[in-house]
């Protein structure tokens, strides 16, 4: 027993570290897709920013799955087509919001996602949530507010686009965890992101025609090309990374490292735009993810106590790979 014990143990312990890794260099790479959506945003309109992070994003995905010989087809196309459409509404408003908000304040916003999916999975899924988590929600949600009153006094409504993303993303991981155990994330990925990119090409048309200014598309320069194509390789690599971490280790145990993300985002806005959230920013975004965290801890909580005495009559929570909500909302906040 000894001698076959340390060989079974070891290669688990090694799988999970790999996945850790990589999910905490994908936080740290993630913001920089929105650093180059903000430098974007200075000379074309966050909706056509936001159609060329998924048309490029594409543009590298589909080669790879080809490339890698992974299945592309779906039978969930209605499915995707949904979650495509409130994934291109969540970055439409993210990019938005970067036009204005420091990089940091955005973020800190966007961390009630996992509060808002808990009580969309207990709406729309059917998940229990006890008051302990509905407590936590609201402690988040007051973190999300106390954020969001000095950045209204500097930013005006732009401080509430990063929730609108926030709902826009819970939605589209409700959908995702309804469907997630019938395919691979890199394929649910690449027809989230098609989807995406279809729903922005008419938005984007449609804000044209009738002179939307964040919708009316402007010819990039050069510069511009290379910094839409640098968006989409970005999230193309981050969402790989991310799908290979979430084989490795379970989301459970992955879901902590997203706030990794703050550190990058407030280094890359103090470096390329000279941004440093205020003392209220910080209290605020430490609540937020003190509640998101403690969400967390209880789900996989409540998880393993399922899973070790399921009740005959009721069926068992999802486990903490399926009910986590932080780790989903960081790898499809870039899908």
């Amino acid at each position: 027993m000894s001698t076959t014990a340390p060989a079974t143990r070891a290669p688990a312990r090694n799988s999970v570290e790999l996945g850790m890794a990589l999910m905490s260099v994908t936080m740290l790479l993630v913001p920089g897709i929105d650093a180059i959506a903000k430098i974007l945003s200075s000379t074309l309109a966050p909706g056509q920013v936001a159609w060329g992070r998924f048309v490029f994003q594409t543009a590298v995905l589909l080669p790879f799955m080809l490339v890698t010989r992974r299945p592309v087809a779906t039978r969930q196309a209605g499915i995707h087509a949904a979650r495509g459409a409130l994934l291109a509404g969540a970055i439409l408003l993210l990019f938005w919001a970067l036009k204005y908000l420091p990089i940091a304040n955005a973020i800190a916003i966007f961390f009630v996602e996992p509060l808002i999916l808990t009580l969309f999975s207990a709406v729309f899924l059917g998940e229990r949530v006890g008051m302990r988590r509905l407590a936590a929600v609201v402690v988040g949600l007051i973190g999300a507010l106390i954020v969001i009153r000095p950045n209204w006094a500097l930013f005006g409504w732009a401080a509430v686009l990063p929730l609108g993303t926030a709902v826009c993303f819970a939605g589209y991981l409700s959908l995702t965890r309804h469907s997630a155990a019938a395919e691979d994330p890199l394929v649910m990925q690449l027809w989230a992101g098609i989807f995406a990119a279809l729903a922005l090409t008419v938005v984007v048309a449609s804000g044209a025609g009738l002179e939307i200014a964040v919708l009316e598309p402007t010819w990039p320069a050069m510069t511009g090309w290379i910094l839409l194509l640098a968006l989409g390789l970005l999230s193309a690599v981050g969402h790989v990374m991310l799908a290979f971490a979430f084989r490795h280790a379970a989301a459970g145990i992955l879901a902590p490292f997203q706030y990794i993300e703050i550190i990058s985002a407030t280094i890359l806005g103090l470096v390329l735009f000279d941004d440093f959230p205020d003392t209220i920013t910080w209290l605020g975004t430490a609540l937020i993810i003190a509640a998101g965290l403690y969400v967390f801890v209880r789900e996989r909580r409540v998880a393993a106590r399922a899973n070790a005495a399921p009740h005959p009559d009721q069926p068992a929570p999802p486990d903490s790979s399926a009910a986590a909500p932080a780790a989903p909302s960081s790898a499809a906040r870039r899908p």
